[in-house]
């Protein structure tokens, strides 16, 4: 996929136009993202009503706690493991890919493109967690969730964007595509770094040297699932097995898989088993992790703790406050500095409102939140609850945001995808193309020619009824 090269966006210009082909990415992309974020917001609603209904709570807590896998493998794990480790190492597969294709042929290609983005994403995780930190050093809480309300939930947020009917431009659906993508990097490395207590070095080796195997056979040009996915699932036991969280295996991979064409192909590797794998992860992987996962009891006790507990406060507010004035903030700073100005055609409120969106924290938040209060079952669900309330109250101040621009935004959303010559190309992009311009000329000469044949035959007719009347006016009573 091509960069964005400077004659396609508009010059010097923050959240302008998308090159033609990032923006035919970011729309296959987020088409995926957005079916899988409503199959996402159904499987967490499911999940609740599961665990909270009286007659078949017990039930839900029996199916994620039963045990399958070979014991001998040391998998013997139950299904909500399973779906924390298992599962989503094909989100983050997904997600290393699309990283990777960011990096080599996307708008982070770019040092001066990716700085805006990047800044206001590496804003958006360190304020939540310092607002995170500074809720629990007042209210004497533990410090060990700082890391919970980093990170952003790409397809939550963009099934509420499915749900409010907003027509975002394709500029800021990009913008929190890429915020979403560097967060996914960096809760990568939170995981990696923070959240591996004991390394089992064995193991640990057996997983590196299954990755410089798959490194090479892909370097040798061998092609075939049935080589790949075996391999895959080696490297995945073994990276579970040496104490480093699983999903580290499934970015490691998706990160080496090349994403740049090579002549005469239409899709690189990367990108052809990106587009197979994604809706694989959103519309299963992601999901069940969901249902696994997001059942967590919402008593009037622990709701009320939401807002009590610092933990769970903080949490809370690192979600809505912290992502929102992090990367706002961010946003705003590095554009003052750069002298980047933003597109004419959107404001400053057009980022705060994306900025509060991005405080929908699902997916990962959910992980983590497992990964840094494991052995205290309580305190797990009361920061499962957290997330959840917090998703939900920056899904409500982001949802009536964006409906307030959202004329303006259908406006700019029709211009992008106007296509009046009907050669599949948006007209936007053709303005300096001279073919485009005789093509149009031609179809409105066309359409003058084609009126004035219907004026013409009006008049005929006209001037038919007006002599029948006359003769008929002049007969006889």
């Amino acid at each position: 996929m091509a960069a964005p090269s400077p004659t396609d966006q508009q010059s010097g210009s923050f959240l302008g136009r998308l090159s033609l082909p990032e923006r035919r990415f970011v729309a296959d992309a987020l088409r995926t993202e957005t079916v899988g974020g409503v199959l996402l917001l159904v499987a967490a609603v499911a999940a609740l009503l599961w665990a909270n209904v009286p007659a078949v709570s017990e039930s839900y807590a029996s199916v994620r706690s039963f045990h399958i896998g070979p014991a001998s493998l040391g998998l013997d794990l139950s299904l909500q493991h399973w779906a924390a480790d298992g599962l989503l190492a094909v989100f983050f597969f997904v997600a290393g890919i699309e990283l990777k294709r960011e990096l080599v042929a996307g708008d982070l290609r770019d040092a001066k493109a990716a700085a805006l983005p990047v800044i206001a994403a590496v804003s958006g995780m360190a304020v939540p967690a310092l607002v995170y930190v500074l809720v629990n050093t007042f209210g004497s809480g533990s410090m060990d969730g700082w890391a919970v309300p980093t990170a952003t939930d790409i397809a939550f947020a963009l099934a509420v964007l499915a749900v409010i009917g907003t027509s975002l431009p394709s500029a800021l659906r990009a913008f929190l595509l890429t915020l979403a993508v560097v967060d996914d990097l960096f809760a990568i490395l939170i995981i990696a770094v923070f959240f591996t207590s004991e390394i089992g070095f064995l193991a640990l080796g057996g997983a590196v040297v299954g990755l410089v195997l798959f490194w090479f056979l892909l370097r040798r040009g061998v092609r075939g699932w049935y080589v790949y996915l075996p391999l895959a699932l080696v490297i995945w036991g073994l990276m579970y097995n040496s104490g480093v969280h699983a999903t580290i295996a499934g970015v490691a991979m998706g990160l080496m898989l090349r994403c740049t064409r090579k002549d005469g192909e239409s899709q690189s590797p990367g990108e052809h088993i990106e587009h197979l794998v994604r809706p694989v992860s959103a519309g299963l992987a992601v999901p069940l992790f969901a249902l696994f996962t997001a059942g967590v009891s919402l008593s009037d006790e622990s709701l009320g703790q939401v807002f009590t507990r610092p933990e769970t406060l903080g949490v809370v507010l690192g979600l809505v406050v912290g992502k929102t004035v992090g990367i706002f903030g961010g946003t705003w700073l590095a554009a003052r500095f750069t002298k980047a100005e933003l597109n004419e055609d959107l404001a400053w409120p057009d980022v705060l409102a994306v900025a509060s969106l991005a405080g929908i924290g699902f997916t990962v938040s959910l992980l983590i939140g497992e990964l840094a209060f494991t052995g205290d079952a309580v305190l797990t669900d009361e920061v499962k609850a957290a997330v959840l309330m917090g998703s939900l109250i920056a899904a409500v101040i982001a949802s009536v945001m964006l409906k307030l621009r959202n004329r303006r935004y259908r406006a700019l959303t029709d211009a992008e995808e106007r296509d009046d010559d009907l050669d599949g190309i948006p007209d936007i992009y053709e303005e300096h193309n001279p073919e485009y311009h005789l093509r149009m000329a031609k179809i409105y000469e066309d359409r003058a020619a084609e009126h004035r044949r219907k004026a013409e035959n009006a008049a005929a007719t006209a001037l038919e009824n007006t002599a029948g009347s006359t003769a008929r006016g002049d007969r006889p009573a």
